[in-house]
């Protein structure tokens, strides 16, 4: 652990098949590809000479202490994991790997999937489940209302469809 640096919020253990295997492709790329390609560049920038004016042989020791602790962090992450692959008993409420559609007050809709933290990208309308809303609507069924604190104010939803896609097609 760095100097300074406060030590990350535990985030939830469950995880998609698809998001395992993204963190493990990531892996798979940083050892097999990217840290060969930066030590090699970092071999070549330090054939030439005074290492402590070299820019190129100094930026490639960050990068690589940068690579190690992205491999370390996923390594050490893949072994905690709990991969879930398979939808709950009661499809009807909001669990693990749902879709939720939703629509607020004002009668914007939106939709997302409840994931765990190491997929979230809302971009993609994967929600944490660690996120304020997915932790409101953990076991809400259809035409159930939440309220959720956001930056912008309290916001309510109203739960308008909740599906479970198979597990291994993502989404």
């Amino acid at each position: 652990m760095g100097r300074n640096r406060l030590p990350q919020a535990k985030g939830s253990a469950y995880i998609t098949p698809q998001g395992a295997q993204r963190l493990r492709e990531e892996l798979d790329h940083l050892w097999r590809v990217k840290r060969p390609q930066v030590t090699q560049a970092v071999s070549e920038a330090a054939a030439q000479g005074d290492r402590s004016e070299n820019a190129e042989y100094i930026y490639g020791k960050k990068q690589l202490r940068e690579i190690d602790r992205r491999i370390r962090f996923l390594q050490k992450r893949l072994d905690v994991l709990k991969i879930v692959d398979r939808p709950p008993t009661d499809t009807a409420r909001v669990y693990f790997g749902a879709w939720v559609r939703l629509e607020n007050e004002t009668g914007e809709m939106a939709e997302y999937r409840i994931v765990g933290p190491d997929e979230s990208d809302i971009n993609k309308g994967f929600l944490s489940i660690d996120s304020p809303l997915a932790r409101a609507l953990l076991k809400k069924t259809v035409d159930d209302e939440v309220t959720v604190s956001l930056p912008r104010g309290q916001t309510v939803y109203t739960v308008l469809e909740v599906r479970y896609a198979p597990f291994d097609d993502g989404g």
